[in-house]
């Protein structure tokens, strides 16, 4: 059983989402803080079920998320379960970084090899004011700690931010002698953000622009690569990437799929509804109705998000789902 979709698209990453708690209060995600609701995540258990069942599949990469998901007391034995899975290549997480520098070469000798940390700013009052946190110093820390303990993949996700975001230049300094991928994701819109996005998005082509005017050269995309656009440049030991979802044809080589910590399997960030897999999630012998339910399910994914016509799904906030 392989994950194709009807436009002959072939899943092979998880994005699994694992808490929806974050302790930062970014301003394009949760400006006023993580609000506690009734909501149940998926316990160990349930999260060790859905792995097997995707596995089972043929995913290959898979990204713990959130929320910050490192909030979670379990999260290295999420990582090590997870890891345990051969077939699974690219071990991810998607962290605010807070405890990278004090756990990740926990989260490396349990079988972690990529971190996408997020850095908003490289200026500490910038930095505060998007995420609510004066956190840049140990954040960056952190980043270097990555490097050290030898993270195969250190990335870097920088939210685009009209007039907020820092000068271009300054991150090239920044990436010019460290092996990271800094990757602009343009401002995504959501169902309590559209006044923030209509003020604050902007297009990542004019990023794409001055890089290609620098000599920075787009890469080939590997089988597992994410939607990102990356350029090189021979001067540098770092990387840039682009997301950039409102770009014409940016759905035509997805890859991935989601599940969201409350148990609900998602074709896209953007997408009109989530189906419930928690009931099949009990138990591991319930495996094959799993995935026979995830398959069924994928025959209705549409060819495309609907982000231009400002449509945004089910979707609140970035944490809800898994951003």
């Amino acid at each position: 059983m392989q994950l194709i979709d009807n436009y002959q698209r072939r899943f092979r990453y998880l994005r699994l989402s694992v808490t929806e708690r974050c302790n930062f209060q970014c301003q394009y995600c949760l400006p006023d803080g993580y609000q506690a609701g009734n909501q149940s995540f998926l316990s160990f258990n349930e999260l060790e079920n859905v792995v097997k069942g995707f596995v089972g599949l043929g995913i290959n990469k898979l990204r713990l998320t959130g929320g910050e998901p490192t909030l979670r007391r379990d999260f290295t034995d999420l990582v090590a379960m997870v890891s345990e899975h051969s077939q699974i290549k690219t071990v991810a997480v998607t962290t605010n970084g807070y405890r990278v520098l004090s756990d990740v070469h926990h989260w490396q000798a349990a079988g972690l090899n990529a971190i996408n940390i997020s850095v908003d700013s490289l200026s500490a009052n910038s930095f505060a004011l998007i995420t609510g946190q004066d956190k840049l110093k140990e954040t960056l820390a952190g980043v270097e700690r990555a490097l050290e303990v030898g993270i195969p993949s250190v990335k870097i996700n920088t939210v685009l931010l009209k007039g907020l975001s820092d000068k271009l230049s300054d991150y090239l300094n920044w990436i010019k002698d460290r092996k990271v991928s800094l990757r602009f994701i343009e401002l995504m819109e959501t169902g309590e953000s559209a006044t923030f996005f209509q003020r604050y998005h902007t297009s990542g082509a004019v990023i794409e622009k001055q890089l290609i005017e620098q000599g920075w050269l787009l890469e080939l995309k590997g089988e597992l690569d994410g939607p990102a656009k990356v350029y090189s440049h021979p001067d540098y030991q770092g990387k840039i990437g682009l997301i950039m979802p409102y770009s014409k044809n940016f759905c035509q080589s997805c890859n991935r799929l989601r599940v969201s910590s409350s148990g609900k399997f998602h074709f896209c960030l953007f997408g009109n509804e989530g189906i419930d897999i928690r009931d099949l999630l009990q138990n591991s012998s319930q495996s094959d109705d799993l995935k026979n339910r995830i398959l069924h399910a994928l025959e209705r994914k549409p060819e495309s998000h609907f982000l231009q016509q400002h449509q945004t799904g089910v979707l609140k906030n970035l944490s809800q789902i898994g951003g």
